[in-house]
């Protein structure tokens, strides 16, 4: 379902400047000069309402998270939930990011990035979408570009077709599957999941979560 266009959207957006990177080039200069320290960088790609990105920059003081999202009217809500949230992090690592997944290519050093989130991804269903889905060997050749040696992308989803698509499409890279589950809530990495809130709101009804670790080759 498409979201209605935010109501003084881009004036709330301006209101969380200080958690905004406006121009995705400024990346390029090194995240160093984003957020003032050389700590471990996380990015998600596709941060929805911010659910995710705002649970793990406050569990993970010691690590900088950038939060992307191509929808300006959802990174709204995602920014104003961050800011709301900001007194209860402990150091000021949270950035978000309005583009496409796209634009990474051009705009992250490569080699750069110690973890890339892929959180409920848009699992364009119709085959001839295929190319458009996050986990198409055209995107993982991207992220296998921005990771560092021993960088990792983690998947989440609920979307067995998609989950079944990016094995695929894993293999096909080349990539190494560590770790995979069809149940993530009843395994043992649970413990320090954080949740987005489509994840909270389908696990309670009873559906579960698949989810893979992956490493680039």
């Amino acid at each position: 379902m498409r979201m209605r266009k935010k109501k003084h959207g881009a004036e709330r957006i301006e209101a969380c400047a200080e958690l905004r990177i406006a121009d995705p080039a400024t990346m390029l200069k090194g995240f160093d000069k984003i957020f003032g320290n050389d700590r471990p960088v996380h990015m998600e790609i596709g941060c929805g309402k911010g659910n995710f990105a705002c649970g793990m920059a406050k569990k993970y003081p010691d690590v900088n998270f950038i939060a992307v999202e191509r929808v300006a009217d959802v990174c709204c809500i995602a920014l104003e939930k961050a800011k709301a949230a900001a007194d209860e992090r402990e150091s000021d690592n949270l950035r978000f990011l309005i583009g496409d997944a796209k634009i990474l290519a051009e705009n992250v050093k490569p080699h750069s990035l110690d973890c890339i989130y892929l959180t409920f991804s848009d699992p364009w269903p119709k085959k001839g979408h295929a190319k458009r889905r996050l986990t198409h060997r055209g995107f993982l050749e991207i992220y296998k570009n921005l990771l560092t040696d021993d960088g990792i992308l983690r998947l989440k989803t609920d979307n067995v077709g998609l989950f079944d698509f990016s094995l695929e499409e894993f293999e096909a890279v080349g990539a190494t599957v560590l770790w995979q589950t069809r149940d993530l809530h009843a395994s043992e990495k649970n413990a320090d999941n954080v949740m987005t809130e489509y994840e909270k709101n389908f696990s309670e009804k009873g559906f579960s979560i698949c989810s893979a670790h992956v490493k680039f080759n």
